[in-house]
């Protein structure tokens, strides 16, 4: 249980009055802290992103992902149910981060962090997402893809930026940014794969976004 000093705390029950009463509330809070879950991300290495998936079989492919070395797990927004599926799967599994992506507006940001989403990740820059995540405690990778796109969301608070789509302009484009923008972590996302990983973590990326990770081998893909 938490007290009143877990008043930041993204993962508070949904419930629009409990959230307010802060004086001598109590609640269970049920995901990691906002530093963890960077470290997580960063630790592993790897996104995987989860879109379109029948709520049935959500855990059973949160489990296979996890069985794979990969502890992060992003499900999109634009999912049928994902709000209801990020809930269940937060209290289902305690050593998986469970985050939210395609997040378009500050209403679902909000939304997404009250069912226990630990990170957030945007196709785009928006600062009223970027704010809402920063209010109260929840990492975010802002989508972005020039050096303009990647210093606009790093200095509105972004912890990491989303490159997307990478492949149209691969790894070159890592390099490209950071060159400049050395302060920038950079998360490349569409068009990953096995065959160019290696290229984009060379390049300078922190982590990978992928669709694609059940049953590839464990651990950060830097080698």
């Amino acid at each position: 249980m938490a007290d009143a000093d877990c008043r930041g705390c993204p993962r508070q029950p949904p419930d629009p009055i409990t959230e307010v009463m802060y004086g001598n509330t109590v609640w269970t809070c049920i995901g990691m802290s906002e530093v963890a879950a960077r470290e997580r991300i960063l630790e592993t290495g790897i996104v995987a992103i989860i879109r379109g998936i029948e709520p049935d079989v959500c855990s059973e492919v949160v489990d296979a992902i996890a069985a794979g070395g990969v502890d992060t797990i992003e499900i999109t927004a634009n999912t049928p149910g994902a709000v209801e599926m990020i809930r269940r799967l937060s209290a289902e599994h305690d050593d998986v981060a469970i985050g939210a992506g395609t997040v378009l507006d500050a209403e679902t940001a909000r939304a997404v962090q009250l069912a226990g989403a630990e990170f957030v990740v945007t196709p785009t820059v928006n600062a009223d997402v970027i704010e809402t995540c920063n209010r109260y405690g929840t990492p975010i990778a802002t989508g972005v893809m020039t050096p303009t796109e990647a210093l606009t969301a790093t200095e509105a608070g972004a912890d990491f930026c989303k490159l997307f789509p990478a492949s149209t302009v691969g790894p070159e484009q890592v390099s490209a940014i950071n060159g400049p923008l050395p302060q920038v972590p950079l998360i490349p996302t569409g068009g990953v794969s096995l065959d160019n990983a290696a290229a984009f973590f060379d390049a300078g990326a922190v982590a990978l976004g992928n669709r694609h990770v059940v049953g590839v081998p464990n651990g950060r893909r830097r080698k």
